[in-house]
């Protein structure tokens, strides 16, 4: 655990009476338009320090990055807005050199503002421009450490409004949302894997948008037919190909939940919504054994009594066969996909996500249920044995109902359905 030179009481209230001073004069002109909006970053020291504490107006908090030169911390202001100014309390680990950019869309970027002398403390910079994201950049460090905000404060007009959650009374405590979205068509076809290439993969079904081939791309996804409930989850969803006696066959339908769970209730209350035009593989497509994936399982809807397994088990007459995926939550922040489709995505150890993967997003729970039982001696899929089943998730919800989701269902631990409501 590091250690740094702890400020005397006295200086610690003066800075902090002195912040409050400064945020107070700036929105005396403008409107704070980032505080308790969605933040990301580069990295995080630790899940003690996320994104998230910058803008949540406590000044005993702060995020604070790994050790390392360049970084990066952005917020989502919810919409359009005209920016004015931007304060930042930085910790005793500040950035010399630092610049403000904006973006309409979260990846062009106008640069507002740039300096090489920045010389930590309380700081606020003029800003000029307009954008829904406002990013602060630092590639020089001033000290040994990572760099670290109390606060990080955007100032002008415009935004999006946020209405406090309120949790319902009766409202079952479990945070989830989640689509329905039946089978619609199969291809050996794989636009994550083998993208713009037709034919390359082992047989596939799909779920959500009716249009997913090699080729597809989110703008694809956003503007084509979805046979979710709800209609606005333009998502698609795949996974191998399930065959009885070598027959094709599909599930009775696709639930896909979105969950928080797997890290402590105070990061639940962080988790940020799954960006637009993020893919993620879950599973094991090349597993030699059932040791190779210990994330699908297979079971019996109903039958309890059979133990679940990586590989296919044996259901009882009148039963339905089972398939359960967890994809992994735990985002990098930075990259919507990887070369191996897998290692921008990570998931939680210890009820915590790793430094390295600092963002959690919902959990994407797939299952599925077969209208097939028995001998499982009559059953593989498209890539093998049931110890191979993998999922694929390319993500096209609309960013503002994602958002929506995530502050209403997932942040305050309340079960939705598939409107998003408890």
């Amino acid at each position: 655990m590091r250690k740094r030179p702890l400020l005397a009481a006295a200086v610690a209230a003066a800075l902090t009476a002195y912040v409050l001073v400064a945020a107070t004069a700036a929105s005396a002109a403008d409107t704070l338009l980032s505080q308790g909006r969605t933040a990301t970053a580069s990295s995080v020291e630790s899940a003690a320090f996320p994104a998230g504490n910058a803008v949540d107006g406590n000044a005993g908090t702060r995020w604070s990055s790994a050790f390392a030169d360049p970084q990066w911390l952005q917020v989502d202001l919810g919409a359009s807005a005209t920016i004015t100014s931007v304060s930042l309390d930085w910790e005793a680990a500040y950035a010399k050199s630092f610049s403000i950019s904006t973006s309409a869309d979260g990846n062009s970027w106008t640069s507002r503002y740039s300096t090489t002398t920045g010389t930590g403390g309380h700081q606020s910079v003029t800003v000029n421009g307009t954008g829904r994201y406002v990013r602060l950049t630092t590639t020089v460090r001033a000290t040994q450490w990572g760099v670290s905000l109390t606060e990080f404060q955007v100032y002008g007009t415009g935004g999006g409004t946020t209405t406090p959650p309120t949790i319902p009374p009766g409202a079952v405590r479990v945070a989830e949302f989640l689509a329905d979205c039946p089978f619609t068509h199969r291809l050996p076809d794989d636009p994550i894997v083998f993208p713009n290439l037709p034919g390359a993969s082992h047989m596939h079904s799909f779920f959500g948008s009716e249009v997913t081939n090699a080729t597809t791309t989110v703008n694809d996804l956003i503007n084509a037919n979805s046979n979710c409930n709800p209609s606005i989850d333009k998502s698609s969803y795949w996974i191998p190909t399930l065959y009885q006696d070598n027959v094709a066959v599909e599930p009775v339908t696709g639930v896909f939940y979105y969950l928080g769970e797997g890290v402590s209730d105070a990061l639940i209350a962080q988790t940020q919504p799954l960006p637009l035009g993020l893919r993620i593989v879950a599973g094991n497509a090349k597993a030699t054994g059932p040791a190779d994936n210990t994330i699908a399982r297979w079971s019996c809807l109903s039958h309890g009594e059979v133990n679940p397994l990586s590989d296919f088990v044996n259901c009882p007459a009148g039963s339905m066969l089972e398939s359960y995926l967890d994809f992994p939550h735990c985002w990098d922040g930075k990259n919507l996909d990887s070369a191996d489709h897998k290692s921008h995505m990570a998931y939680p150890v210890n009820n915590a996500c790793p430094a390295s993967h600092p963002v959690v997003v919902p959990k994407l729970r797939q299952v599925m249920r077969y209208p097939v039982n028995g001998d499982p001696s009559r059953l593989r899929l498209a890539s093998g044995p049931g110890y191979t089943m993998h999922g694929d998730f390319f993500n096209a919800w609309p960013v503002d109902e994602m958002a929506r989701r995530v502050n209403n269902c997932i942040r305050i631990i309340v079960k939705c359905g598939a409107d998003g409501r408890p």
